[in-house]
């Protein structure tokens, strides 16, 4: 399953994220959203994990919790 995550700090880096979602289960892919210009975080990512379970439980666990000072939030995309 593919989730979006939004609301992230700038600051919080793809490891961080990956990190996070690996508590919850398996994660194929972390891919964080640069700006072109600037090589800076643009305060979303998106997670694949394969389990539909773990996702699930991630999605709830996570959304709305704070990671780096700022509440993220998690749902599944419809892809």
């Amino acid at each position: 399953m593919k989730l979006l995550v939004r609301n992230l700090e700038r600051t919080t880096s793809e490891h961080d994220i990956r990190a996070l979602f690996s508590t919850h289960g398996t994660v194929t892919e972390c891919n964080l959203v640069l700006d072109q210009l600037t090589g800076l975080s643009k305060g979303f990512a998106f997670v694949e994990m394969p389990d539909e379970n773990e996702a699930k439980s991630a999605v709830e666990k996570l959304n709305m919790a704070v990671v780096d000072k700022s509440k993220i939030r998690v749902k599944i995309t419809q892809n």
